[in-house]
C-alpha cells in the first residue's frame, strides 16, 4: 500500500439528523459536554461572513506536505454536497493553499458545508464576504505547491485536534470543534441538555444570580485567605 499516497473513496458517515441538531446548538456548549478538550487551536479562525452562526457537516479530510496543494485540487473531485472540507498543512503559511477561484467551485458547484485549513489563503478582499464558512490561519499572497504527496480521508490533525474522516465538525465565530463520530448521540444528548441550562444561567445572571457555592468550597479546599485589609508592602 502506497502509504502517503492513498486516496479512500468511502467513508463512515454520521446520521445526518445528528448534523442538522448540532447545527442549533453553540459550538462552546458542545465542547463543554466534551470535557472541554475539542477546539481547534486559535489560530484557526474565520476569514468570510456566514450568515448562520453554526455550520456543522461530516469531516472529508485532506493530508497535505507543507505549502503545496495537489491534495485539495483532487479532494474537489470528490468531496461532496455538505461535506465539511479540512486540510492540514503541517502547521506551515508561507504559502496560500487557495483561493476565489478554488474556492468558487467548492461554495458555488460543490456546495460543501464549509472548509478548514490549517494554513493560509489568498483573495481575501472577496473571500471574506462571502456568505459561506472559510477558517484559516492568514492570508498570504504566495501560491502553492503542486507536487504532493498528499492523502485523503485519513485520519489527520488540524489545530491542534485529531480529525478523522466522517467526524462532525461543528464551527461557529468562536471556532471549530470536532465531535467523533462514534460519540456524536450521546454528545448530542448531553449538548441539547447544557445549552437548556446555560440559557437559564444567562437569564439568571441578568438578574444578579450568581451560585458562588461550588467556588467558596473549591477556595476552602485550596486554603485560601481573604483579607479584609489593604496589602501593604
Amino acid at each position: 500500500m502506497a502509504v502517503g499516497r492513498r486516496i479512500y473513496l468511502k467513508r463512515e458517515l454520521p446520521d445526518p439528523a445528528l448534523i442538522e441538531a448540532f447545527k442549533q446548538i453553540p459550538a462552546s456548549n458542545t465542547a463543554d459536554c466534551m470535557e472541554r478538550n475539542c477546539g481547534m487551536h486559535p489560530r484557526i479562525k474565520l476569514m468570510s461572513s456566514p450568515k448562520a452562526q453554526m455550520s456543522c457537516g461530516a469531516a472529508f479530510t485532506v493530508k497535505c506536505r507543507a505549502g503545496d496543494n495537489m491534495g485539495i485540487h483532487a479532494a474537489m473531485r470528490y468531496v461532496e454536497e455538505g461535506d465539511y472540507l479540512v486540510i492540514s498543512n503541517e502547521e506551515d503559511g508561507y504559502r496560500s493553499l487557495i483561493g476565489e477561484v478554488m474556492m468558487t467551485y467548492l461554495y458555488r458547484y460543490k456546495k460543501i458545508a464549509g472548509i478548514i485549513i490549517d494554513g493560509s489563503i489568498r483573495d481575501i478582499d472577496e473571500l471574506s464576504k462571502w456568505d459561506f464558512p472559510i477558517y484559516a490561519t492568514g492570508t498570504n499572497p504566495g501560491g502553492p505547491y503542486k507536487e504532493g504527496p498528499f492523502e485523503i480521508n485519513v485520519p489527520i490533525s488540524c489545530g491542534g485536534i485529531s480529525v478523522y474522516p466522517g467526524d462532525i465538525i461543528l464551527a461557529d465565530p468562536d471556532g471549530v470543534i470536532v465531535i467523533p463520530r462514534k460519540d456524536a448521540p450521546e454528545i448530542l444528548e448531553a449538548a441539547q441538555k447544557f445549552m437548556a441550562n446555560d440559557q437559564k444561567k444567562a437569564l439568571g445572571a441578568a438578574e444578579g444570580k450568581k451560585d458562588y457555592g461550588w467556588l467558596d468550597k473549591a477556595m476552602e479546599a485550596k486554603k485560601y485567605e481573604i483579607i479584609d485589609d489593604y496589602y501593604r508592602p
